[in-house]
Formats: C-alpha cells, structure tokens, sequence
C-alpha cells in the first residue's frame, strides 16, 4: 500500500502532466488537441475572416486532412487592418486562385512548435526559412527572448500572440498580422 506522501506525489506529478499538455484558450474559448485545424478555428471568436476565408478559399478539406501542418492565423484585427476593401475582393469567386495563394502562404507542412521554430532560428544563425504550402518562404526570427517574429516575402512582419495550439492535425500560431506572398 503506498504512503500518503507517495500518493500525493504521485497525483502531483500526474496533475502538472495533464496541465502540461494543456492548449491555450483563444479569444476565450478552449481549444481541444482532438479537434482539427478547421473545427478548432471554428470555435475561435478571433477568427471569423479567417474561417470565412478559408471556406471561400476550398481549403476546409485540406486543413481537415491528416497533416500535419503548422498554420500562422491571422486574428480578424490583421485582416481589418488590410487596405479598404481587400478582403471583400479577395472573397470574391473570381479570385479563388489568388486568395488560396494568400491563405496557404499562412500553412506550412509539418508540426512546428515554438520549440522546433527557435531551434531552426538557433541553427540559422538568427533566422530560419520556413517553407509554406504556397510554395513561398516566410523567415522566423526571434523578438527579445522568447518572442518568434515572421517575416513575409514583401518584407512586412507578424508576432505570435500565442503560440502552439496543438490540433489533432497540427499546431496554430495566432499571429497579429496578414502574411503575403510575392
């Protein structure tokens, strides 16, 4: 039978495991690992333009697949923050082609937590190429300490607001900002 003591212990260790694993909220609501990308962002008030986008775009079965992909969401701040009228034409049908090409700028493949980011900046001497889904290049650079910043092919920056937001198909970065492409 074990002691008090080891079973306290052994709740302890058991409670700072499961509250290790824990997702960030995002806007206020929780985000489950179990879910997908899409069924994640749906629940994220912060993310309205973004889903829209993405339904407008095709991409809900893609960002539904098994993955992993590694998406830096823009909160709907950064697309408000685009240029009068972007985004309505953007959602518009004829330019399908053109805002798939923005939104899989935002995806790259594979699960790329904030640990494997700094690591890869680390390995780069400052910076890291992360190659997105559009086939463009975002670069990953550190802020202060802790504080991962992107830059676009135009030159423009993002800060992740918060980081890993793990989904059963991969991870979320909230970003601050609208990535574009060339």
């Amino acid at each position: 039978m074990k002691s008090k003591l080891t079973l306290s212990i052994t709740l302890l260790a058991a409670v700072g495991v499961a509250s290790a694993q824990m997702n960030p909220s995002v806007g206020g609501r929780a985000m489950s690992m179990r879910k997908t990308i899409v069924a994640n962002a749906l629940n994220s008030p912060m993310h309205t333009t973004l889903v829209a986008a993405v339904k407008a775009a095709g991409l809900v079965d893609t960002l539904n697949a098994k993955g992993p992909y590694t998406v830096f969401a823009p909160v709907n701040d950064a697309f408000e923050n685009l240029p009068s009228g972007t985004v309505d034409t953007l959602l518009k049908p004829e330019n399908k082609g053109t805002l798939t090409k923005v939104l899989t700028y935002h995806v790259v493949p594979g699960r790329w937590d904030y640990n494997r980011i700094a690591r890869a900046i680390r390995q780069g001497g400052g910076m890291a190429r992360l190659r997105t889904a559009s086939g463009g290049t975002l670069t990953a650079m550190m802020n202060g300490p802790r504080n991962v910043v992107l830059k676009d092919a135009k030159g423009m920056t993002a800060s992740i607001s918060t980081y890993d937001v793990y989904q059963s198909n991969g991870v979320i970065h909230v970003i601050n900002s609208v990535l574009m492409p060339r």
